[in-house]
């Protein structure tokens, strides 16, 4: 039995969900989902991949914790080794990321196990592309603005384009190890798109909407996309999978956007440097991407 623990936004759902079930479906055994730490969670919407998608992946009960970790299951226990100091008490089951980039073992791990990270990068999921886009299916239909906005992207060359600030620009500590993309960035990717792709329309989505009518300068049509609450942010994400292109942030909200483009001619612009921090980055962004400094 696979277990993945989730939390954090709907885009670190997703990345965490996506590992565990590709495991699952190249071993041919169950997957859950431990969702726990979302019982005193209160950022972003809490766990989000059933009401979103219709995921009905079931949750480890304790029994079928117990089983995988022994008595590392509880939550107290669980929390402690997450500390470097003592990874050697984690045992062969507990398997926590180490760093961002990829990581080969995944695919050594034991068929029971448990799965702590964030695990950002499509190589963990590639080879069941079909299988994660169909998991990853929005399950309801397309009402009111938003089925207004998918009429006008599917009618013409529409390039999604992403600014996160809000969250990102307020907090002084997600700020340092997040940082923001440069403005320079976004009109280095705007002449970038513009001058391969005819006759562009932006879809511009963000956080700070004024911030990016003041700041972006572009002379294609634009559309800013302001109608969705936090609680229907995941319809946004929704409209950016529409579009035929894609500049994304530094966000795993605008990448999955992007991902979720099944399109083999699509053109996704990503930020070259994805944290403020000196961290290895490098397995984020698809090898199909185009990385752009700024």
């Amino acid at each position: 039995m696979i277990i993945s623990h989730l939390i954090g936004g709907l885009g670190n759902q997703m990345f965490q969900h996506a590992l565990g079930r590709s495991i699952s479906l190249s071993r041919n055994v169950p997957l859950r989902l431990d969702l726990r730490d979302f019982a005193d969670y209160t950022l972003h919407n809490g766990y989000e991949l059933n009401r979103v998608f219709g995921i009905d992946t079931e949750q480890a009960d304790k029994a079928e914790l117990t089983r995988v970790l022994g008595l590392r299951a509880g939550t107290r226990i669980r929390r402690l080794l997450m500390r470097k100091q003592l990874a050697a008490f984690r045992g062969r089951h507990f398997i926590m990321e180490q760093n961002l980039t990829y990581w080969p073992g995944i695919s050594a791990v034991p068929d029971d196990c448990y799965l702590l990270g964030n695990w950002q990068s499509e190589k963990y999921f590639q080879q069941f592309r079909n299988e994660i886009l169909a998991d990853f299916s929005f399950n309801q239909p397309l009402t009111g603005l938003n089925l207004t906005f998918a009429v006008t992207i599917k009618s013409c060359n529409a390039v999604s384009l992403h600014v996160r600030r809000g969250d990102f620009a307020s907090n002084p500590g997600t700020l340092a190890v997040h940082g923001l993309c440069s403005l320079e960035y976004y009109r280095r990717a705007i002449d970038y798109v513009s001058s391969r792709v005819e006759n562009p329309q932006f879809f511009i989505f963000s956080n700070d909407i004024p911030w990016a009518k003041d700041n972006l300068q572009i002379s294609s049509p634009c559309h800013y996309v302001t109608h969705n609450s936090a609680k229907d942010g995941h319809q946004d994400m929704r409209l950016m999978s529409l579009c035929r292109h894609h500049i994304i942030a530094n966000s795993s909200f605008s990448w999955w956007g992007a991902w979720l483009n099944s399109s083999t001619e699509k053109l996704v612009i990503a930020p070259d440097k994805w944290f403020a921090i000196d961290l290895d980055s490098s397995d984020i962004v698809p090898s199909s991407w185009i990385r752009m400094r700024g």
